[in-house]
């Protein structure tokens, strides 16, 4: 075998390394889906390659932003960066049976201190405490868990939100913008570039696919991309760059935006192009569903895929939505998606020969 065949079979037969960044309940379902894909050592035979596409490292990189409810609570209290988004990461690549996941997410009913409180959040507190730092109280609890991912907060340091709104007032802190009826014109932290972790940067600049979204677009999105290096390490990674799309509008974040213009709000924050491709549902709601998020001043996102093209990015639109109480990702139809499009971007992507 040639150098060059050797170098694309070792390529072709190992998985591939994905980093997941966002926050909120559109980060961890994606996360549970490619869970499923996720293929740990010793689960793949030596020299044996699975049928379909796997996974054999995944990182979620996730915002610390919020300052609501129990995470805002601790946060204030303990001067540490809030865990709700970081606890519902490592639940979801935990083995869903596993009895710590269910405990991690248990929360405390009554009228104590503890009332609202859950337990991973208390647990991520006294591990930041033990460790005196949150990255390796996360790392900890990840070991605890027997996660099938790693979860990295964006950045370490302590950081608020400050939005411009459409009026030219500003608002100050994630649930006060939130709670605001006006509309986000622009975003940006406070300090202003805090620094990223190392592993953070590493784990983007080895990843095969990067996928933004889906998530609360200036709260769960955009801060990641307003970490130091975080937009540039993307742009200058080899990985495949997804976003994936919301399903429904949210009325303080994004009424009325198009996947374009949820596209068009990253670029503006991240000063410059970061996606090869967007995933957009393209499939319609229910006449019972569309009622539903009326009440909330929500609509379906309109899959422009003509304006999306002008962006530079490709579209691939099809069926990702699936109806119970709310309308959420059918995380495995999208997962397979995703990780067909890295398979064919391996597949033509030339193989460097070595020195």
């Amino acid at each position: 075998m040639s150098p060059n065949s050797k170098q694309h079979a070792d390529r072709t037969n190992r998985g591939f390394r994905v980093v997941a960044i966002g926050g909120g309940t559109g980060l961890s379902t994606l996360l549970k889906g490619l869970k499923r894909y996720t293929l740990v050592a010793g689960e793949i035979p030596p020299d044996t390659r699975p049928s379909q596409p796997w996974i054999s490292d995944l990182t979620a990189v996730v915002t610390v932003s919020d300052d609501g409810g129990s995470s805002g609570r601790l946060r204030r209290e303990l001067n540490m960066l809030p865990p709700g988004d970081v606890r519902n990461c490592l639940v979801a690549v935990s083995e869903d049976e596993n009895l710590l996941s269910q405990l991690f997410q248990h929360r405390f009913t009554g009228s104590g201190e503890l009332e609202g409180h859950s337990f991973g959040n208390l647990f991520l507190a006294a591990l930041t405490e033990m460790t005196g730092d949150f990255a390796a109280a996360v790392k900890k609890a990840s070991e605890i868990l027997v996660t099938r991912g790693h979860i990295l907060p964006a950045t370490s340091a302590n950081v608020e939100l400050e939005a411009t709104m459409n009026d030219g007032s500003h608002v100050r802190g994630e649930t006060k913008i939130n709670a605001s009826a006006k509309r986000i014109a622009e975003l940006k932290m406070v300090p202003e570039n805090p620094e990223p972790l190392a592993q953070t940067l590493q784990a983007i600049a080895d990843a095969d696919v990067i996928t933004i979204g889906p998530g609360s677009l200036f709260t769960s999105l955009v801060p990641n991309l307003l970490v130091r290096g975080i937009p540039e390490a993307i742009v200058r990674s080899r990985a495949i760059k997804v976003f994936v799309c919301n399903l429904m509008t949210e009325a303080n974040e994004s009424l009325h935006m198009t996947a374009s213009q949820h596209i068009k709000a990253i670029y503006d924050h991240a000063r410059q192009p970061v996606f090869d491709y967007a995933l957009v549902n393209s499939a319609p709601v229910s006449d019972h569903m569309k009622v539903r998020y009326a009440e909330e001043q929500a609509e379906q996102v309109q899959c422009d895929m003509g304006a999306i093209e002008a962006l530079g990015v490709r579209c691939v639109a099809g069926n990702f939505i699936e109806e119970n109480d709310y309308a959420r990702h059918a995380t495995d139809r999208l997962c397979k998606s995703l990780l067909r499009l890295a398979e064919a971007a391996r597949n033509l992507q030339p193989v460097v020969q070595q020195a």
